[in-house]
Parts: structure tokens; sequence; C-alpha cells
């Protein structure tokens, strides 16, 4: 039987591991799971509620009312596809703040280490190959320069109908990878396996090639 892996794909906001992630996980017939937006969807609820991510007891039961399933591509909110709602600004403002808390935190890895036990699965996020799956066979760290960054966050939110300026979200960027850096629980940072790929002068399918390259490498690797 072909071995399927567990591919981890981390990097600060606006790299491009959503769309590489899933075209890896299409490229291989892989699960692929967004932990990204699992955290937005708790941001979006709590915005909903009304609840700040300082209350604790709020948060809690902001939790204990919450479902969040991700699946086939689709991030489902108590039933509800929410996969257009939590890409806001408002959301984006919030998620690495919803992100620090040890609560959410262990809510959510749980649910994700539940999802790449059984292998074939390619997770995207912030800590996925240091914290959430850290025996993966295969990390990546995926990033580009801020200018690009902000040049391809900007794209997404003009896609969205929502104008930003590039100053602007550079400034959001910034204060983004500030915080995932710093943050207590389960910050930014590269695991010592990972392998770093700089996507600032390459295009989406350049990246899905090197990552699915590697891929067919270690499982050759593991065949008679």
């Amino acid at each position: 039987m072909t071995k399927r892996l567990t591919i981890t794909i981390d990097g600060p906001a606006g790299a491009g591991k959503s769309t590489v992630a899933r075209c890896v996980a299409e490229r291989l017939g892989y699960t692929y799971v967004d932990t990204g937006a699992m955290y937005r969807a708790v941001a979006l609820q709590a915005v909903r509620m009304g609840i700040s991510p300082q209350d604790e007891e709020g948060m809690s039961r902001l939790l204990e009312e919450t479902s969040i399933v991700y699946r086939s591509g689709r991030t489902l909110l108590n039933g509800e596809d929410v996969s257009e709602a939590i890409r806001t600004p408002q959301v984006t403002a919030l998620v690495s703040e919803v992100a620090c808390i040890p609560l959410v935190r262990a809510f959510l890895v749980e649910c994700q280490r539940q999802m790449g036990a059984e292998g074939g699965v390619v997770m995207d996020g912030r800590d996925v190959g240091t914290v959430i799956l850290p025996e993966a066979e295969l990390k990546i760290f995926l990033t580009a320069s801020l200018a690009e960054r902000a040049r391809r966050r900007q794209l997404e939110w003009q896609e969205k109908g929502v104008e930003a300026s590039r100053e602007e979200v550079e400034q959001e960027i910034r204060a983004r990878d500030k915080m995932d850096r710093e943050r207590e629980v389960g910050p930014l940072r590269i695991a010592d396996d990972a392998i770093i790929i700089d996507s600032t002068e390459l295009d989406v399918d350049e990246v899905v090639d090197q990552i699915v390259q590697l891929a067919l490498a270690i499982k050759g690797e593991d065949t008679p």
C-alpha cells in the first residue's frame, strides 16, 4: 500500500499557504485542512456573540456552544457555511488575538490532531509542524517578502470588494507577524526539520511542484 504522508505548511500571513496547501492536496489526492480558517470561525463567532477575547468566561461559553467543521474546503460554523464571512478585515484583525487564548487553542488543536492522525493530510497554519503535528514526515515553512505578501493580500481583499491602501495592508500584516511571533502559546517559528521555501519570486504552480516533488521523494524512499 502506498504510504500516505502527513504534510505541514507553516508560515506568516499572506505567504500563500492556503492556496499552496490546497493545490498540493489535490495533486496528491490528500485531504486539505486549513487550521487558520478554524481560528477565524471562532473569531467570527466572538464578533457575532459580542464576546471580547479578554472575556475568559465568555469565550469558554462560546466554545461550549460552537461546532466547527472543515470539510471539502469549506468552513462550517454550527452548520452554516462561513467560508466567505471569515475572510473580512474585521475577523482578520481579531484572529491572532483569539488564537492566543489557551482555551481556544486546546479546543482546536485536539480537533486538528485527530484530523491529521490517519495521514494523507496537508495542513497549513502557524504552528502545525511545531505543535499540532510535530511528527509529520514533510514540513514546509513558506514565506515571502512583506511587500509581496501585502500585494497578495490587497488583491484578495479587492476581489471581495474591500478597499485598502498598500500601506494599510502592510501595517496589518506587520502587526499580525509581531503578534504571531510573540504569542505565548504556539508562536510562529520554523521547525528544526522544516524546509524553507521563499515564494516571493515564485508562482503558485512552482511552489506546489517543489512540495509535491519533495513528497514523492519521501514516498519513494519507503518503496521497496
